[in-house]
């Protein structure tokens, strides 16, 4: 080690991280039990230690000091010295480098080694045990940034939550196998800023693109002694910097921000998925790598016997945003992503955990009271994941006013009404209308609900249609990870096929669940690739797969399904009355003068048994209102086609999923009956303008007590008395973590 002097000063601990003002560097870190703190420098390479500094000064529980000469581009980490006693949480050990929380960037890849635990493998004593080794040598290292450079007239596209179409996408997933991209760039930053990737996003149509974890993340050793990786991301051991796999250059920051430009210039909004709930450092037993050793009593919830740690996550720890530290982290982490970055919004993986008071969820927590408060993230879009592992984990519909959240009714629902099962009409009419039964509270919207039928955790469209099993032998976990209640059906041979029968009812049904995603109130989001038939090999739980299975398939750009889906989502658009700001019922009580019924396939108006039928396959619905030209959607469900008689008039088909046809206009015009095919689905719309109403339509009675405003409907059941239900997706959460970690 180097003993060049370095004109320590006290600087200041107002705010924490490596601050560059332009002439020296603030170094600030917070720790409310530890005694000592030494700044480490090293060379360029990040091989060699040339300076151990102790941080001069301790204020308010932060230690800091300030080195004149320390410019952007400096290696650096932390040595923190304290008690290691884990029988009352602390695990302090100074003879681990341990990464800053506030980096905004990192250098090197973590390798792993047994110098990284602060405890001895292999000791009988277990993590009571204290081991000396320098974990230095394995360690990435933080990088002293610059401010970011100027944005110039970069403008954020805002588009309301009501016009919003999502793109769920992995950065290196996406551009991995793509041919339009120079190897060097494939599976990067600058790999999904190629102006061909960003054409397709803009060809079809979405509106945003939500990114699965960028921030920094270590692979897991038990993933590279098996020859795989961790391929999704998500286990966090930096809140602040990017992950260095989608950089060209450690460290090069502007290669992210010309990706956001870009989105932004297409109309492209960015959102991130975000993992503050726990960290890569896992549970007792795992590696000391940044929070464990800086301050393990503070970062994380510790259990009764602090020994422990108290897991909501399913992955060994979970964060305590209680403490107002790791809250501010939190907070100071989503606005640089948003300042700094002009990221437009985040998803929250298991967000009950952002929201707990240990075994209680509160949606007046801290975290979520902060968000409300802040002028910087109340302006940006708030989704998330509505549960985590622990006690009274699943919370669908309790997230506070201003969040939507992902709303796996919907998958679920949508799923098992086209698979064919009974007693589904009420769940599904329900969800087509944004699970009002769910979300109509305290003033909160149709778009509160981010309605998918598939996503990264779980088969994608093509293996939903083609599967009736899990396949994740690939995973080397003997087929036991992963979900294996999917509410997927092969359509009569598992996987491949080369039978025409079978290969065009798997299309039809592609296309029945895709129209009903983008025809259904709420906000739609797709997964990437569906809209290309993309497969998994029939694997639900791909987030170690670094291979083509978990590649964008470029190949098949000229995919019909992808005009299909494009041409999907411009009507969506074009039509207002598909994306109404309130949520609509059989009264004529929406202030948009919206409003609907539902028929049955004679023409009558549904009635209240109709409902009770646990043998209903066929939902039909007219949405009308104001100037708008009137839409009936009739979906059958059943293995027959059934004759549908009309609403009188004379109606245009812009949907039907047994040809494929989706058009804007200029469909062809039908009145009387029509015969609706077998697992099919249309979308008619009026000729004329005015309110269209099914025969033998009754007078609305008065509200009935389960469909008052508080609760919400989300159907007809002011006017049919249709009961509530009270489906709650799967009692243990499909978390991403859960079975990956």
């Amino acid at each position: 080690m180097s003993s060049t002097p370095y004109a320590l000063e006290a600087g200041t601990g107002s705010r924490l991280g490596a601050t560059w003002d332009g002439a020296g560097t603030n170094f600030a870190l917070f720790s409310a039990h530890a005694e000592k703190v030494e700044l480490c420098l090293f060379n360029e390479s990040g091989r060699r230690e040339i300076a151990r500094i102790p941080l001069p000064e301790y204020t308010h529980q932060v230690f800091h000091g300030y080195l004149p000469e320390v410019r952007p581009g400096q290696l650096y980490g932390y040595r923190v010295h304290g008690p290691y006693a884990p029988e009352v949480g602390h695990r302090f050990n100074p003879n681990k480098l341990l990464a800053d929380p506030y980096a905004r960037a990192h250098k090197g890849d973590l390798r792993w080694h047994d110098s990284l635990f602060g405890y001895r493998l292999g000791s009988r004593r277990g993590d009571l045990s204290f081991d000396r080794r320098d974990s230095a040598f394995v360690m990435p290292k933080c990088v002293v940034t610059a401010d970011a450079s100027a944005w110039g007239n970069d403008r954020r596209p805002n588009t309301e939550w009501s016009k919003t179409v999502i793109y769920e996408a992995h950065v290196g997933g996406m551009t991995k196998g793509a041919g339009h991209v120079d190897e060097p760039l494939r599976g990067t930053f600058e790999g999904l800023a190629h102006p061909d990737t960003i054409r397709h996003l803009q060809k079809l149509g979405v509106t945003a693109i939500e990114l699965l974890p960028v921030h920094a993340f270590p692979n897991d050793r038990h993933l590279l002694e098996r020859g795989l990786v961790n391929w999704w991301g998500y286990n966090t051991i930096g809140f602040f910097a990017p992950t260095m796999r989608y950089l060209m250059q450690h460290g090069a920051l502007d290669e992210f921000r010309v990706m956001v430009r870009r989105l932004h210039d297409a109309g492209i909004e960015v959102i991130l998925d975000v993992v503050y709930n726990h960290t890569a450092e896992g549970n007792q037993m795992g590696p000391t790598l940044s929070f464990r050793g800086i301050d393990n009593a503070s970062y994380y919830i510790l259990g009764d016997d602090r020994r422990y740690y108290y897991d909501t996550t399913g992955t060994g720890n979970s964060l305590d945003l209680d403490n107002r530290r790791v809250l501010q982290m939190v907070m100071d982490s989503l606005r640089y992503w948003v300042e700094k970055c002009h990221i437009d919004g985040f998803r929250f993986d298991l967000a009950s955990t952002l929201g707990r008071r240990r075994d209680n969820f509160d949606p007046h927590a801290p975290f979520f009271d902060a968000v409300l408060q802040d002028p910087v993230l109340s302006g940006v879009k708030m989704i998330a994941e509505p549960w985590d592992t622990g006690n009274n984990g699943y919370q669908v519909g309790n997230f506070p006013p201003g969040w939507a959240e992902w709303n796996d009714t919907y998958r679920d629902t949508v799923r098992a009404f086209w698979k064919g099962d009974g007693g589904k009409a009420p769940d599904m009419a329900d969800r087509l209308l944004g699970s009002a039964s769910k979300f109509e509270h305290r003033g909160r919207r149709p778009w509160t609900s981010i309605n998918f039928i598939t996503a990264h955790d779980g088969f994608t469209l093509a293996d939903l249609v083609s599967y009736n099993d899990k396949h994740n032998e690939a995973n080397g976990e003997d087929n036991n990870d992963g979900h294996s209640h999917n509410v997927s059906w092969n359509h009569g041979v598992e996987g491949p096929t080369d039978d025409p029968d079978i290969l065009a009812l798997r299309d039809r049904q592609r296309r029945n669940m895709m129209a009903t995603l983008l025809l259904s109130q709420g906000t739609p989001m797709i997964l990437m690739g569906d809209e290309h038939g993309r497969s998994q090999d029939g694997n639900n739980n791909t987030y170690c797969q670094p291979g083509e299975m978990n590649w964008f398939d470029w190949s098949k750009a000229d995919d019909p399904f992808a005009k299909f889906t494009a041409d999907l989502i411009q009507l969506r658009k074009s039509r207002d009355l598909l994306t109404s700001q309130r949520f609509l019922h059989g009264t004529d009580g929406n202030p948009e003068g919206r409003f609907v019924t539902w028929h049955r396939r004679t023409g009558a108006a549904m009635q209240p048994d109709d409902w009770h039928d646990p043998e209903r396959r066929v939902l039909s619905l007219v949405i009308a209102g104001g100037e708008d030209r009137s839409l009936l959607l009739a979906m059958n469900a059943n293995p027959d086609a059934i004759t549908y008689r009309l609403p009188p008039g004379e109606w245009e088909t812009r949907i039907d999923t047994d040809t494929g046809l989706v058009t804007q206009d200029g469909g062809p015009t039908v009145s009387g009956e029509i015969t609706l095919k077998e697992r099919a689905l249309m979308l008619l719309e009026a000729v004329g303008t005015g309110p269209i109403e099914p025969e033998g339509q009754e007078t609305e009675p008065e509200m009935t007590e389960n469909a008052s405003d508080e609760r919400g409907s989300g159907l007809s059941d002011a006017q049919y008395d249709i009961p509530q239900t009270e489906e709650q997706g799967d009692t243990v959460p499909r978390s991403d973590d859960e079975d990956t970690i």
